[in-house]
């Protein structure tokens, strides 16, 4: 299947795109796209890969759906595009920043910069209904997205991992923590982030771990 996606992603994946859940998945996105509303618009669905080859990963951050309501999925986790009110979540990471980095907040909360650098903004499933969230889980996403950070657990080492809340922990169960960094908090959202996701200084230790591994640390 001829998948348009970034070509180093594009290679390593390659096998998975002929396996029959994937096929599968394709013909239920189609019809989905056809009947409903469904975000990101279909050329975002691989937006995160787009923007962060390969051999680029320096940063996975592990989200789980795509943000359901209009004008904000655009295929990075978290983010939003320029203009676009800052979700809660994305309000208390950014305030975590601050804290940690004293950092202001910036005005917009498009994540394209963070892609840059390496951080592959990657949600578990790629696309959802409008106003439905959850409405594209157990469709065969899953698989994809447990196949791209195998992938990586495979070939790259010195990777840092930020799971937050336990849907991501589950799914970063299979990370190799001898050769990455893993770190793990409760998630940003407005539920939990007082249970351990603000001061939990992961964008710091993200730097000081990349420094230490010879990379270079991410302009948050």
């Amino acid at each position: 299947m001829d998948v348009k996606i970034e070509s180093s992603w594009k290679e390593r994946l390659a096998d998975e795109f002929e396996k029959t859940y994937f096929n599968q998945l394709t013909d239920f996105v189609r019809e989905e796209y056809k009947r409903a509303t469904i975000y990101p618009r279909g050329n975002l669905i691989f937006n995160a890969f787009d923007h962060c080859p390969f051999d680029k990963v320096k940063v996975v951050l592990l989200g789980q759906d795509p943000y359901h309501e209009p004008g904000q999925a655009h295929g990075l986790c978290f983010s939003v595009p320029d203009g676009t009110p800052f979700p809660p979540s994305l309000v208390n990471i950014f305030q975590e920043i601050k804290s940690d980095l004293g950092k202001p907040v910036p005005s917009s909360g498009n994540l394209t910069r963070w892609a840059g650098q390496g951080v592959l903004l990657l949600n578990a499933t790629l696309t959802v209904r409008a106003h439905m969230a959850g409405s594209h889980q157990n469709k065969g996403w899953e698989t994809f997205t447990d196949a791209v950070i195998q992938r990586l657990n495979t070939e790259r080492e010195h990777i840092v991992y930020l799971l937050w809340g336990s849907y991501a922990q589950r799914k970063g169960g299979m990370i190799n923590d001898s050769r990455n960094l893993v770190l793990k908090s409760a998630h940003p959202s407005p539920l939990s982030a007082y249970r351990g996701f603000f001061g939990n200084k992961h964008f710091s230790q993200t730097n000081d771990y990349l420094i230490v591994s010879g990379q270079t640390p991410i302009e948050w």
